[in-house]
């Protein structure tokens, strides 16, 4: 299948951003408290344009369980994932609302998110858009696969991040998969390159993502 395909050939890109500093700061569970809330505070902006994406790609669909299936997805991004960002907060013994009040656009955050709307605004079918925002839920699937396949997490204080990831993405990614695998089964070879684009630069966008965090990127940083 396409999307099996596409996997494959990011694997690479997962395993780098495995062997990261923020990804192993998790797995010492000695990550800086620094890079947990430049994380957070872009994390939630982040999630919340996700969510605004996800509804543009509402008028592009024609049945009824492609729709309800995006509000689910609105209200999990919404409601559901703060789960994780609340096993953060806690990391850094902060409280998460004020935490969150200070949520920053920087460098690779405002980029990758307008990699997702540029697809959202560009293609008329919704798939182009999906191939740019599945690694998001991918990628943390498989960081979190990963670290529960390597290590004992028993003690670590980001237990639940890990055990959230590598539960909660499955039903998400398995629609992602047959949606995109159905467009791309009729699409044109062109159709396909850029499917295939968008998903690897999303993964290239997640490693920076991350990276951002724990360097604690800002756009005066970038120009040092």
């Amino acid at each position: 299948m396409f999307t099996a395909q596409l996997k494959q050939q990011v694997e690479p890109i997962i395993e780098s951003i495995y062997q990261d500093g923020f990804i192993q700061g998790m797995i010492n569970g000695d990550l800086s408290k620094e890079a947990v809330v430049h994380y957070l505070k872009a994390d939630y902006l982040y999630l919340n344009e996700f969510a605004k994406i996800y509804s543009l790609l509402i008028p592009k669909l024609n049945d009824e369980e492609g729709i309800k299936f995006l509000l689910e997805q609105i209200d999990f991004v919404m409601n559901g994932e703060v789960k994780a960002h609340y096993t953060l907060a806690n990391y850094v013994q902060r409280d998460y609302k004020e935490i969150i009040q200070g949520g920053e656009w920087y460098p690779a955050s405002d980029h990758y998110i307008k990699h997702m709307y540029f697809n959202a605004y560009r293609f008329s079918d919704a798939a182009f858009t999906i191939c740019a925002m599945a690694p998001c839920p991918y990628v943390y699937q498989q960081l979190a696969l990963k670290m529960k396949e390597r290590h004992d997490f028993t003690d670590n204080p980001f237990k639940d991040w890990v055990d959230f990831y590598a539960v909660e993405m499955k039903p998400l990614m398995d629609h992602l998969d047959g949606w995109v695998d159905i467009f791309a089964a009729t699409a044109s070879e062109a159709e396909r390159k850029v499917l295939s684009n968008n998903f690897k630069e999303s993964c290239i966008h997640e490693k920076r993502f991350f990276d951002m965090a724990y360097t604690q990127q800002t756009w005066e940083s970038v120009v040092d």
